[in-house]
């Protein structure tokens, strides 16, 4: 016999009247209450990670973000001096 891994799991507690929405939804989907809330929390996971790490642009805010990356900073000496110095871990 294979020694077939098992798979973490995750327990989620939750009132009663919960618990028979997520069956009544997973029902009407053919799937069991955990392939429902595994498939459903992992597009919701992933929408709130994509929000984090990337956003779109349309063309005309795409020139305005570009322009405002490439745009010249004015000189700011009170902090190139504060980042020239030694700090107190040098």
């Amino acid at each position: 016999m294979e020694n077939a891994q098992k798979k973490p799991r995750i327990e989620v507690r939750t009132p009663p009247e919960v618990k028979q929405l997520l069956k009544e939804a997973a029902k009407l989907n053919h799937q069991s209450v955990s392939e429902f809330l595994l498939h459903n929390g992992l597009a919701a996971a992933a929408l709130v990670l994509a929000d984090r790490r990337q956003f779109l642009l349309d063309d005309a805010q795409w020139a305005t973000f570009a322009e405002a990356l490439e745009a010249r900073q004015k000189p700011r000496p009170r902090l190139e001096r504060l980042l020239s110095e030694s700090g107190v871990f040098d």
